[in-house]
Formats: structure tokens, C-alpha cells, sequence
């Protein structure tokens, strides 16, 4: 069953706003290993554009769909490179402006210690995505595309969190469905209050919600805290989603449709080498089956298998993966591990 219609005749598949950040990895490659240590400890680092909702436009780029993005960069070498970056890929830069006031974009320094702990030591004073404004959303931009994914982190500070709920109510005047990305960050919130505030008024105009538990508890906070994953995907589609995404990390994620069934998936057996990134291509993966019309429970095995690749390997960005390649991961992985290794 079809539970979202696209608008066929609109050139951009998806439009995307706020977070792009700089990555720094420790070094792996053929010609520098930084084994698993102690960020201190490394002395080599590989660069890379990051932030979600960036690795996602790269990542349905890399599936064939046509993408924007609607974001803020710094004006210096840091920006630059995003915004070419973003043009090699084929995603429209036309509305990412660079900051006026020497803001800076997010430099984020990542830590693995072993194939199951990593963490990320981030920088974000004064920082650019978050100077995003009213003056930067445009409506023609905005009903040129069959959807816009909003990402919660832009909710975080104004003038950013203005300028998502303008793009928000920009979509539902022109018809242009809403996907959002809960992507909380502890970065930048000031209390509690405030993300169960911004998220639940995002939430309840958006068609789709993808999110973690965690992520879901902060958007209810204000609203009926405790709730069941099916309480909350009843919630939310009595207001307007068709499509509600809850993810348990490597206990799995369901996806509760419109239509009262639920489909659900484990993460495909891999050796990681971080803890992270593999929620960018699970998204990518994820609306990718949606815009081709496959079942959910195929856009869920697709996106997970994504989700898999990308936490083996030693980037968020660049070792996104094609179509072609998921598909061979999934057939391979099936063949070692059985038909059903992923789906409950």
C-alpha cells in the first residue's frame, strides 16, 4: 500500500534544512590506520562533510534523487568546501548563503575506541548553521519539491528554529509533504521545555516522523510523557502522519502506518568500526524505497542494510553507498546469514 503521494511534476524529490557540519576522523586508509585509541592519542585525521541532514542529501543523491538544501555555512576555506562538496554530488546549493557575522561551522572530532564504543567531541560556539533566518526560506523554493525533511537540531536556537517553522507551514500551503527527522542533539538546547516544545510542533504537521525512543520521549515530555512506541504512533497519526519510524538502535526499529499495521527490522550483522552515521543511511535507505513505491517493509530491509554499511565503515559522508551496492549487501548478507536475517 501507497501511504504518502508524491507530486511527480515537482523537480526536487527532497529539500532538506539545517545541520552541515565538519567531520574529523581518525585516519584510516591505505595509507594511515589509526587503530582503535583514545582521542588523544591520534595524530592523523581524514575530513568530511557531516551533520545529518547533509549526509542524508548526499545519501538519496547517491540513490538517483534529485535534492536541495536550504542551509547556512561559514564565510571561510570550511565553507567552501561544503558547498563544493555538495556540487560535485549534483545537490542544489542555490539557497546555502554564508554567514555575515564570522560564525563558524561545526567542527566535530570523532573518538573510536572499539567496535562498540565511540563518541564525538563536538564544537559549536557562535555557530553558522543556527544563524539560518526567515529571510533565508524561500516559498517558490519550497513548492518546487515533493517534500522537505526538517532536522529537529535545527530547532535548537532562533533564528533557525524560526526559520524551520516558516518552511513548515510554507509545505502544508503548497501541498509539499513534511518529513522530520527528530536528530536530537544535547548541543545547543537550553532545557527540556524547549525540545518538547519546538519538536511537538513540528511533529504534528509532518507526514513522516523518524526518530529514536529517546527522541520521541523528548517530543511527548509536555504531552503525555511514558507512552508505549505504539501509544506514541497513535498519537501522531491522529494528528497527521502517515508514516511514524521508531528506532531502538541494535534492538531494531518499526515503522507504524496510517493504517494501523506495524513492520519491523534488526540491523544486518556487521563489525563496526563506530557507533554512529548509520542513522543517515538508514533515512536515505528508508525514503528512497518510499519514492520508488516498495513496500514498507523493503524500504525498512533497505534502509537498515544501509544503516549497517555505514557504521562499518570510517565516515558519515562520502562511503554513502548507491542503490546497486546496497542490493549487493543485502544478497550477500542473506546468503551467509539466511533469507529472513533481518526482518521480525
Amino acid at each position: 500500500m501507497k501511504y504518502i503521494a508524491f507530486d511527480d511534476k515537482r523537480p526536487f524529490d527532497l529539500i532538506l534544512l539545517g545541520r552541515v557540519a565538519i567531520d574529523f576522523n581518525p585516519a584510516y586508509n591505505d595509507q594511515v590506520r589509526e587503530e582503535f585509541k583514545p582521542l588523544k592519542k591520534v595524530h592523523m585525521f581524514e575530513k568530511f562533510v557531516g551533520g545529518s541532514p547533509a549526509n542524508i542529501a548526499v545519501g538519496v543523491t547517491r540513490h538517483g534523487m534529485k535534492a536541495g538544501f536550504i542551509g547556512k555555512v561559514s564565510d571561510d576555506q570550511f565553507g567552501e568546501f561544503v558547498v563544493d562538496y555538495f556540487n560535485e554530488q549534483g545537490i542544489d546549493t542555490s539557497h546555502i548563503t554564508k554567514c555575515t557575522g564570522g560564525e563558524k561551522l561545526g567542527l566535530t572530532f570523532t573518538e573510536m575506541l572499539s567496535p562498540k564504543e565511540s563518541s564525538i567531541l563536538m564544537y559549536r560556539n557562535c555557530i553558522a548553521d543556527l544563524q539560518l533566518s526567515v529571510a533565508d526560506i524561500d516559498e517558490d523554493y519550497i513548492r518546487q519539491a515533493k517534500a522537505i525533511l526538517i532536522s529537529g537540531t535545527a530547532l535548537a536556537e532562533s533564528p533557525s528554529r524560526e526559520a524551520a517553522l516558516k518552511a513548515v507551514l510554507l509545505a502544508k500551503k503548497n501541498d509539499t509533504r513534511i518529513i522530520f527527522d527528530i536528530d536530537y542533539r544535547e548541543y545547543n538546547w537550553k532545557n527540556s521545555d524547549e525540545i518538547s516544545i519546538y519538536y511537538s510542533m513540528v511533529a504534528k504537521e509532518a507526514d513522516i516522523i523518524m526518530g529514536s525512543r529517546e527522541e520521541f520521549d523528548l517530543t511527548e515530555r509536555l504531552i503525555q510523557p511514558g507512552m508505549t512506541d505504539q501509544e506514541s504512533a497513535a498519537y501522531w497519526q491522529g494528528r497527521h502522519a502517515k508514516i511514524v519510524v521508531i528506532k531502538h538502535g541494535m534492538k531494531g526499529s518499526t515503522a507504524y502506518t496510517c493504517d494501523g499495521q506495524s513492520f519491523s527490522i534488526k540491523p544486518f550483522p556487521v563489525e563496526a568500526r563506530k557507533g554512529f552515521g548509520g542513522g543517515d543511511g538508514y533515512g536515505s535507505g528508508f525514503l528512497y524505497g518510499l519514492y520508488q513505491g516498495w513496500e514498507v517493509i523493503e524500504c525498512l530491509e533497505f534502509g537498515s542494510a544501509e544503516a549497517s554499511m555505514m557504521v562499518k565503515s570510517n565516515n558519515c559522508s562520502d562511503a554513502l553507498p548507491g542503490p546497486e551496492e546496497v542490493h549487493a549487501f543485502i544478497k550477500e548478507e542473506k546468503e551467509k546469514f539466511g533469507e529472513m536475517i533481518a526482518r521480525v
